[in-house]
């Protein structure tokens, strides 16, 4: 029988962690597993949420693991509410919050102005509270330790961002970005140029590429039948590359580890190949006069 193989859009709660949402999965598939004989299938997560977010975590199921890194370059839209005049360490509610004394308000009109200063390619500098590695450790391990983590500036993109609504201390941003984007530095670095402070006190994420929270799955609805049925086709973590068509003979070879010969290859650095049914059967790279080679390959 086949193995699993195929994408879960899952609309993370708050209050749990994407392991959890991950854990609760792979128990369903063991469950399911034990009932057919088949051998449970791997998951994991594509896009880490915070606990206090909610929204869009895409689940990666059996040999679609290796595809986590595809999803996760994607574009993401975030809905970010934020609290101006107010501080944390953890530029969230996770930790607590202080008031900052005669904030300034700002209007409607200020933060709209500022707002084109943050789109595009731009340099930010991390939360001292993310995950990112300073010299082999986390640096939220770092910091909950009492350690100043050096947190470097680094390059995103913000393709859009805007205002949804504002009543002052609640500001919303709706915010579509590249991967690496921390959505509560951009709220801190707004309310920074503002002459204020901000902390984050929600976040859901609206979509990934292909990927939309309307329509995405609550865990309710997941029981060990469902989780298996409900399975979205692999291929949709690959849309944003290039396609091309293999025969028969062609996935056989690519089955061997053996490269294609391609000189009308579409251009790219990265390209998906299908079967005639439009089934995923590899990613592969151009290496020079025509010649491309399989980087996974899905059995």
């Amino acid at each position: 029988m086949a193995s699993l193989f195929g994408l879960l859009n899952i609309n993370k709660p708050a209050g749990v962690t994407s392991r959890d949402v991950v854990n609760r999965v792979q128990w369903l598939l063991k469950q399911h597993a034990k009932a057919t004989g088949e051998k449970a299938a791997k998951v994991g997560h594509a896009g880490t949420l915070d606990p206090i977010a909610t929204g869009v975590l895409v689940l990666c199921v059996g040999p679609a693991t290796r595809l986590i890194e595809q999803v996760q370059r994607q574009p993401k839209r975030y809905r970010g509410t934020f609290l101006l005049g107010r501080r944390s360490p953890s530029d969230d509610i996770e930790l607590p919050s202080e008031e900052l004394p005669d904030a300034p308000i700002p209007t409607l009109a200020e933060i709209e102005a500022a707002l084109p200063n943050f789109v595009g390619e731009i340099e930010q500098t991390p939360p001292a509270y993310s995950a990112i590695k300073i010299g082999g450790e986390k640096a939220y391990d770092l910091a909950r330790a009492g350690a100043a983590p050096d947190m470097q500036p680094r390059r995103i993109r913000v393709h859009e961002l805007s205002a949804v609504r504002y009543e002052y201390p609640e500001l919303v941003l709706d915010i579509h970005c590249g991967s690496g984007t921390y959505v509560r530095a951009i709220g801190r670095d707004l309310a920074n140029s503002l002459g204020t402070a901000a902390v984050m006190s929600a976040l859901e994420r609206t979509e990934i590429g292909e990927f939309r929270v309307e329509d995405a799955l609550h865990m309710d609805a997941l029981d060990e039948e469902t989780v298996t049925a409900l399975l979205l086709p692999a291929a949709l973590a690959v849309s944003n590359l290039p396609r091309i068509e293999v025969s028969y003979t062609e996935v056989q070879e690519l089955h061997n580890g053996r490269f294609l010969d391609r000189p009308k290859a579409p251009r790219g650095d990265e390209m998906a190949a299908f079967d005639a049914s439009g089934r995923l059967i590899a990613l592969m790279k151009p290496r020079g006069n025509g010649r491309l080679q399989p980087t996974h390959v899905f059995k």
